[in-house]
């Protein structure tokens, strides 16, 4: 037991302790948030602050676990790992739809939604496979995409066009470290702006396709579709330069903000906190972002370079689209925003992420003491 501690303490003192000083502090100051924000959605702002702190811990709990398993031995069971997630992926199709979508699962009165952990799951498969596969021919490169549309068609039957977005943002920033051609990728991009009509006509459901014409205009279904952007908008607006204080949030507390502790966290958080909160959030972000990069360049092994960039395009894109739909610049998603959004599938992989860049870390600090 005790060679175990010894261990524990030994590999969190050769991690990145700003970036995990960065994701916990994200996470505590979340906890907060949903409080203030659930209080005024039902009332239950301390339950839903509890079951969100001891998500917490159990993450932290799991991330440390990770990091002393080390991503070696999680990247050997990348692909059964991946089976069972695409397995899950497709038994949330047998499941009621919950808010239009089919996205969670139940056991033992547990509910987690597949589509978070599959994110892990890909990172590690696709790190795996592009490292033995680099994407450097047309059949390669093919293979890969092969593999990436798999669990991309199984979230959007579901639908859930949020988490397929971020699965093909995390697939690309891969493919990117792997050292895909630029031909291949502009035809990706190219590829991708041209199916969207198509996608548009015949795809999306009514409601996305609502969410994308509020988008461009609000007001053309004010109590509507539109509702939601308006309602974000005028509590980020509402919170001026230093914030009405913790709690003092009208649009969240008179229940005008729908989905206040989940969906629109951030727009409670600028309420409430202000400019100036709003950008030491964003600092926090950056520096946490910076330190996942740093430790992928640093890295020498390939998979592990390709790993990271997995983990940080991920947590890049949702952030970005998370806190772009509170302001009103990117179609609403419904996508959390990592750390503050209320949801332990969320909170949890996230975290498990962050334990294999830490692992990553660790491996490259031993790896410089050897030379």
């Amino acid at each position: 037991m005790y060679s175990f501690w010894a261990s524990l303490k030994e590999n969190i003192s050769l991690t990145d302790r700003l970036m995990l000083f960065c994701a916990i502090s994200l996470a505590v100051w979340g906890v907060f948030c949903i409080y203030s924000a659930a209080a005024g959605t039902e009332g239950h702002g301390f339950d839903y602050a509890f079951r969100q702190a001891a998500w917490l811990l159990v993450s932290i709990t799991a991330m440390l676990i990770v990091l002393m398993v080390g991503h070696h031995k999680m990247l050997e069971g990348a692909y059964p790992l991946f089976g069972l997630m695409l397995l899950l992926l497709l038994l949330t199709l047998l499941t009621p739809k919950v808010k239009g979508a089919q996205s969670w699962l139940g056991f033992g009165g547990v509910r987690f939604q597949p589509s978070e952990f599959a994110k892990i799951a890909l990172i590690l498969t696709m790190s795996k496979f592009l490292s033995r596969y680099p994407p450097l021919d047309v059949k390669t490169f093919l293979m890969g995409l092969g593999v990436i549309m798999i669990p991309v068609g199984l979230v959007v039957i579901q639908p859930d066009a949020g988490s397929a977005l971020a699965y093909l943002v995390i697939s690309f920033g891969m493919l990117v470290a792997a050292g895909t051609p630029f031909k291949y990728l502009a035809v990706i991009a190219g590829t991708g702006l041209s199916a969207i009509p198509v996608l548009f006509l015949f795809v999306l459901k009514d409601y996305q396709k609502n969410r994308i014409l509020v988008f461009i205009d609000p007001m053309r279904d004010p109590l509507g579709a539109g509702y939601n952007v308006i309602q974000s908008r005028i509590a980020v607006g509402s919170g001026g330069f230093s914030g009405k204080g913790f709690m003092m949030g009208t649009q969240s507390k008179l229940k005008f903000l729908p989905e206040p502790h989940t969906d629109f966290i951030f727009s409670v958080f600028s309420e409430e906190f202000g400019f100036i909160g709003g950008m030491i959030l964003i600092i926090l972000f950056t520096v946490l972002l910076f330190r996942i990069i740093i430790a992928g360049i640093r890295s020498r092994e390939r998979r592990c370079k390709i790993l990271v960039a997995g983990v940080a395009s991920w947590l890049w894109f949702q952030m970005f689209e998370s806190i772009g739909m509170s302001i009103g610049i990117v179609p609403v998603t419904g996508l959390p925003l990592p750390f503050l959004s209320y949801g332990g599938s969320s909170l949890l992989s996230t975290f498990i992420a962050l334990g294999l860049v830490a692992s990553v870390c660790v491996e490259e600090e031993n790896s410089r003491h050897l030379y």
